[in-house]
């Protein structure tokens, strides 16, 4: 990868936003807040909003995805509203070309098509899903059809993506290992790579789209994103009192149980062995916490050493209003 001096200020920061459902709140609740958040980091500068597809968890309300995007971006004017990711083995490639299909008549300009090929869920809410778990396996033929579905229409084509055929809704590859990373530079897309849940195969994966990259009519070089978890508050302190939601979220993980509610922050030494502590540090070794000047230095090093073209901005807080203050203090830090 190339050296160039990249830093906070000099690259567009985003936010990847859950719909996380709390202890005592319902899905609806998730999805308001999600909207204030939005229309608050429209704002502040943020470059896009992306939401997630996740399925059998009763802490994220974001599963019916492109519906979610529509509500974000009709209660938004300029920022970018897209999926990080549609977990397009999960779908027709008909139907997905056709949802953002509507999703660009409507919001011309502003739509991603972030994909991945995991299924957003377990095994069993996979098979729900997909019928056949080796869809997955098909994942860069299953990109090739939905392309043909957003081409111009051709003499003889007799299946026709309407809205869809013929509008240019920007189409990302995810990832979380090298293979979309692979797929994402032979196909000359750009590249988003989820930091924030597998950090051991962040550079191997980064290295590997900037090897496999050949231009194309969509990019002309290399463009990647990198996730971070990422709390920002008034003290270091704060940040790390907040940030034990999301080690809570993790632990529970570790302890291999159902996905839950998002629980409010605690004394973690009430709930962890040291072991698993270390396992949960471990995992979440590659985010962000503290206060401004702390969380300045440390995103500044993650984008030294990420060599990212944007950072999509990842935070599991409890408290709405420290969420949306946390967002609200990483976009004064970037802008300095």
């Amino acid at each position: 990868m190339t050296a160039t001096k990249k830093q906070l200020g000099t690259i567009p920061l985003s936010i990847l936003d859950l719909a996380p459902v709390v202890v005592g709140a319902t899905p609806g609740d998730a999805l308001r807040n999600s909207l204030e958040l939005a229309q608050h980091a429209e704002k502040w500068g943020y470059n896009r909003y992306w939401v997630a597809e996740h399925h059998n968890m009763p802490g994220i309300a974001s599963s019916a995805t492109s519906i979610v995007i529509g509500y974000i971006a009709g209660g938004t004017s300029s920022i970018r509203v897209g999926s990080g990711g549609i977990m397009l083995p999960n779908h027709s490639p008909l139907v997905i070309a056709e949802q953002f299909g509507t999703l660009e008549s409507l919001y011309p300009g502003r739509i991603d098509l972030g994909l991945g090929r995991a299924p957003g869920s377990d095994r069993l809410t996979a098979m729900a899903l997909r019928r056949d778990l080796s869809h997955g396996e098909n994942f860069p033929e299953q990109v090739d059809e939905l392309f043909d579905y957003f081409s111009e229409s051709t003499p003889g084509k007799r299946v026709r993506a309407v809205p869809g055929e013929g509008l240019d809704v920007p189409v990302w590859l995810l990832g979380s290992s090298d293979f979309s990373a692979r797929l994402a530079g032979q196909l000359g897309l750009p590249f988003a790579f989820a930091s924030h849940f597998s950090p051991d195969y962040t550079l191997p994966a980064l290295h590997a789209y900037h090897r496999s990259f050949v231009p194309s009519k969509y990019l002309d070089k290399p463009y990647t994103m990198v996730g971070v978890n990422a709390i920002a508050a008034d003290t270091d302190e704060r940040a790390a009192f907040l940030a034990t939601t999301m080690q809570q979220q993790f632990l529970n993980i570790i302890r291999g149980g159902a996905p839950s509610l998002i629980q409010p922050p605690t004394d973690m030494d009430l709930l962890w062995t040291e072991q698993e502590k270390a396992a949960v540090h471990k995992q979440l070794r590659a985010g962000i916490t503290g206060s401004p000047e702390t969380f300045r230095n440390k995103l500044n090093q993650f984008i030294a050493d990420t060599q990212a073209d944007e950072v999509i901005i990842n935070s599991a807080i409890y408290d709405h209003q420290e969420r949306l203050r946390s967002y609200e203090i990483i976009s004064q830090v970037a802008k300095g």
